[in-house]
């Protein structure tokens, strides 16, 4: 069996790693003043985020199309028919859509969608836990099942210091937007599970007493001292990463993955101010550990 996803997924692998573990990155494309690139292919994030900050335009993305997916589906069957295609949340992307749409254009080919209902480094936790159970032999059904253990353990929250990349990508409306702007608020926005849509869950006047607040939240779902599995998913903020780092080590014992970049879709829509947190509760993954 084999894997794909999209580059919103943020799995973080080297291309050996993505080799060993035979997963297969379709990219996400975004335009800038102009001209269009395809995320890994042909711009990294630190040249993105800088032609960002010089041209001063505002990017727009799209996602891969059915045929693009279709194509691939149809070389990797050539050499295995099975494949399990692990996308970012169809709640804030048409990517899972166009993957679903391209299964059936290939009759030759078994492919499994799966819709991740988050994106980022929390996607990217579901797309290497199944290439790890696949890795060891693992049946389809019990992959799923793992899958959706990680996907159900684990959450997702964010802030980021500037607004108006998510006004012109519409994750927000213009009016509460520029309301914001003018207050100078730092939302912290969640990734809601029933749907994969973005819900502003607290705000504040600083990015610090954002990244605060957000931490408070997580007091929600896990008592401080809780051992966690936790990720720093971020722009071109490594100190804002670094602080909001600092926060969770004043409240939790964590098993810390290295800080990831987001993808530039994420970044096209959120700035390069972003900082979140991916997260669960360590004893979640102690099966996935034992591969």
């Amino acid at each position: 069996m084999q894997i794909v996803t999209d580059s919103g997924t943020d799995v973080g692998l080297s291309a050996q790693e993505l080799a060993e573990l035979r997963i297969h990155v379709v990219p996400l494309v975004v335009t800038l003043a102009g001209k269009t690139y395809r995320e890994g292919l042909d711009i990294e994030a630190s040249e993105f985020f800088r032609l960002l900050e010089e041209t001063g335009s505002l990017p727009t993305t799209s996602q891969p199309s059915a045929g693009d997916f279709a194509e691939l589906y149809r070389n990797l069957a050539k050499d295995d028919p099975d494949i399990l295609s692990i996308h970012m949340s169809s709640g804030l992307s048409g990517t899972f859509s166009s993957a679903s749409a391209a299964a059936q254009m290939v009759p030759e080919a078994k492919v499994t969608c799966v819709d991740t209902k988050t994106l980022s480094v929390a996607s990217g936790w579901q797309v290497k836990a199944a290439a790890r159970a696949v890795q060891a032999g693992w049946p389809l059904e019990r992959v799923l099942d793992l899958v959706a253990r990680v996907s159900q353990a684990t959450n997702t929250m964010f802030t980021l210091q500037e607004l108006k990349y998510l006004i012109h990508g519409g994750r927000i409306s213009h009016m509460k937007g520029l309301l914001a702007m003018a207050l100078k608020i730092r939302p912290v926005i969640a990734v809601e599970k029933v749907r994969g849509t973005y819900a502003n869950v607290a705000q504040a006047r600083a990015i610090r007493g954002a990244a605060a607040k957000l931490v408070k939240l997580v007091g929600r779902e896990h008592p401080p001292g809780t051992r966690l599995r936790a990720q720093i998913a971020q722009a071109q903020n490594p100190e804002g990463g670094a602080m909001l780092r600092a926060l969770v080590d004043e409240q939790y014992e964590c098993d810390w993955l290295p800080a990831g970049d987001v993808s530039l879709v994420l970044g096209a829509h959120t700035g390069p101010s972003l900082i979140g947190l991916a997260y669960a509760a360590a004893d979640a993954f102690e099966e996935l550990d034992a591969l």
